[in-house]
């Protein structure tokens, strides 16, 4: 793309198909565990767990943060869940995803990599997000929050005293 020319879109634009990209981040150093599956079910959630579960030393605990999909609930998941008391789930109320470092990963991932892609098979893009997250891994970079909380409630104050009244 050329600075300064608008982003073209083809107007025959072909899905070759989906795929889930599941992503561990550490938080404290940036790296991640990643999988990728055709679909997005309780069986592939419980095969990417048990990659954490092996990569993750055996002396830490897991704390997984996730949102309240109902795979991430299934019996088969508490079922597992409850033999490994490493693991500490944690679900993020509806409607606050904006908190989760692993959403700015993803939006990381989409913006270095996904738009304006061109995959022209499920395992081209497959294979395009493995190498990502490799490389990713080779140079991991935590995200830090760079305002203080202060700083963020006086924000979200000045904005709220903003729209006060105008009908939102």
């Amino acid at each position: 793309m050329t600075v300064g020319t608008p982003e073209r879109r083809s107007h025959d634009y072909v899905r070759h198909g989906t795929t889930s990209l599941f992503a561990a981040l550490n938080v404290s150093d940036g790296t991640v565990i990643s999988s990728v599956h055709r679909r997005h079910r309780a069986v592939e959630f419980k095969k990417f767990l048990t990659k954490i579960d092996k990569t993750v030393p055996a002396h830490l605990d897991i704390h997984v943060v996730c949102d309240n999909y109902s795979t991430h609930k299934h019996p088969t998941i508490r079922n597992w869940l409850a033999k490994r008391p490493r693991f500490h789930m944690h679900f993020t109320p509806t409607y606050s995803s904006w908190i989760k470092q692993v959403e700015r990963l993803f939006a990381e991932v989409t913006r270095a990599l996904l738009q304006r892609s061109d995959h022209h098979s499920v395992q081209a893009l497959e294979k395009d997000l493995r190498e990502w997250v490799r490389a990713w891994n080779d140079d991991p970079k935590p995200f830090i929050w760079t305002e203080t909380a202060e700083e963020i409630l006086e924000s979200i104050a000045r904005y709220l005293k903003r729209i006060n009244g105008s009908g939102h």
